[in-house]
């Protein structure tokens, strides 16, 4: 009978789902955030890892000893420290430090919200986000000494390199219109919840891979199709996001299909996936992008 129940346990033990199985968000210190995919494949674990800025990608050196993980999200060389975390489970949640040249910073990991409830059957009537005439429901962020959007023409105009713009209003789900005018060699964004960029940019094919080119949600989810690239022309986007699901049409063309975002991009203002969030503009990455007609639909009231 002793037998049988250690050999009970021990199937019940090795049964047993691993802790770290799952999307994680984290919240770190100046508005940063960040983002851990975790899997488990033929035994061991498979680490993807979104930094706070730049694409999501798969770790090499993962280590796990029971309850504590340790990861090298960044290698070391001769010009720079290498960065670790060191993570435990904690219940739900999971706690740790970040290693960066004898500096600890702390780490706290939650579970990404699933965000899979149904799409709206309705929608509201179109909303003007850009009035044409000034920068009414939009704030530089950062120092506004720093910012170049000007409204020229009826147009909302980043002059320069400088700050990003974000919507003063916040939102769930929605379905959003803008047309965008990109120069040769530029390169912005269009953040949806101010987490999840589409990426907006005309730069040489050889500089981006597939899921970080125009109309991508940048380093998750690549563009269908082989649509024409046409800088300094203007293109429309119809986005719509409920939950987690995707939807562009870039110029009259679905070119993302309902498709789930797993978790957030690089730049995201914060990690809070289940709340609503501001649209953003990059203007940090180069000048010259133009953007008109700038309207949202949300779901309709029962």
């Amino acid at each position: 009978m002793r037998i049988l129940s250690s050999l009970l346990f021990a199937v019940t033990v090795f049964a047993a789902p691993n802790p770290f199985v799952g999307r994680w968000n984290f919240n770190l210190p100046n508005n940063h955030a960040s983002w851990l995919g975790i899997t488990e494949k033929n035994g061991a674990l498979e680490v993807w890892y979104q930094p706070t800025g730049g694409n999501v990608f798969q770790l090499k050196e993962v280590k796990q000893s029971g309850s504590h993980l340790s990861l090298t999200v960044v290698a070391g060389n001769e010009k720079r420290p290498g960065v670790t975390w060191e993570l435990d489970v904690a219940g739900k949640i999971l706690k740790g430090q970040q290693l960066r040249a004898g500096v600890a910073t702390p780490l706290e990991g939650t579970p990404a919200p699933k965000l899979d409830g149904a799409a709206p059957k309705k929608w509201t009537k179109p909303e003007a986000l850009f009035n044409g005439r000034d920068l009414t429901g939009w704030e530089p962020m950062g120092d506004p000494k720093n910012s170049h959007w000007v409204v020229k023409d009826s147009l909302l105009v980043n002059e320069d390199h400088g700050a990003n713009l974000r919507s003063t209003r916040k939102f769930n789900d929605f379905k959003l219109h803008f047309e965008v005018l990109c120069p040769d060699h530029a390169n912005s964004g269009f953040y949806l919840r101010g987490r999840y960029e589409v990426q907006l940019e005309y730069e040489p094919l050889s500089a981006n891979p597939p899921e970080r080119r125009i109309g991508s949600v940048y380093g998750r989810i690549a563009p269908e199709g082989d649509l024409k690239r046409q800088p300094g022309e203007w293109e429309t986007f119809d986005i719509t996001l409920t939950g987690r699901r995707v939807t562009v049409v870039r110029n009259g063309v679905t070119t993302i299909n309902n498709k789930e975002i797993e978790g957030i991009t690089g730049g995201a203002l914060d990690a809070n996936e289940a709340e609503p969030g501001p649209f953003y503009i990059q203007g940090d990455h180069t000048g010259g992008l133009k953007f008109r007609n700038i309207t949202i639909s949300v779901p309709a009231a029962k």
